[in-house]
């Protein structure tokens, strides 16, 4: 009886199979990383334009306030002029928005070649001279003085409007500027004062 035993087959060595290790990084990771930069970096533009805004802002409304105790000054130094209410007789009283065409009438007397024996002489000249030096100072400025008691309306908000009937002659000045809520107000049609200064007692006394 013949027996058959089964050779023994030989298994196959394999060797360990070799996997690269993967190295970097994907392009969907790429993409993800360039799109937080990109929203980063636009929210620190929109930081910086907005602190460059609030910074032009502050520096037009310090040179506003400047200006207007520039022109009390004046009118307290010209106060036989100044506390007159009729427009007629005082140059200080005016109203007039200073854009880029705008031309400031020469005053008839140059006070620094002829002088000013006259007062209103020297008043007409002050303004001319003051309201060149705020047309170049601020962006399309508005400019108002008048004899005003009432300068706020009932919800304490500035206004353009006058009385013309009280007792000091006040200052309203605005310009092109941004508000609040980022719209572009323009002092000639939309803007309301931003400052209001009192400048003079319109009183002999």
């Amino acid at each position: 009886m013949h027996i058959h035993t089964a050779c023994p087959c030989a298994t196959p060595i394999r060797g360990p199979s070799l996997r690269r290790e993967q190295s970097g990084f994907s392009i969907l990771e790429v993409l993800i990383a360039i799109i937080i930069l990109s929203i980063g970096m636009l929210g620190a533009v929109g930081m910086q334009t907005t602190a460059m805004q609030s910074n032009k802002e502050a520096r037009n409304q310090a040179a506003a306030a400047t200006f207007a105790r520039e022109l009390a000054e004046k009118m307290r130094g010209n106060h036989t002029v100044a506390i007159k209410t009729a427009a007629a007789d005082n140059p200080y009283i005016f109203d007039t928005t200073l854009g880029g065409t705008t031309t400031i009438a020469t005053p008839a007397v140059n006070c620094f070649t002829a002088g000013c024996p006259i007062v209103k002489d020297a008043a007409t000249w002050d303004v001319a001279d003051w309201q060149g030096r705020v047309k170049d100072a601020l962006p399309t400025p508005r400019v108002k003085v008048c004899f005003d008691k009432d300068p706020f309306d009932a919800a304490g908000k500035a206004r353009w409007l006058c009385t013309d009937d009280g007792d000091i002659a006040v200052l309203k000045m605005s310009w092109t500027r941004s508000n609040t809520a980022g719209t572009l107000e323009f002092a000639a049609s939309t803007g309301v004062p931003v400052v209001v200064v009192p400048l003079t007692a319109g009183s002999s006394q």
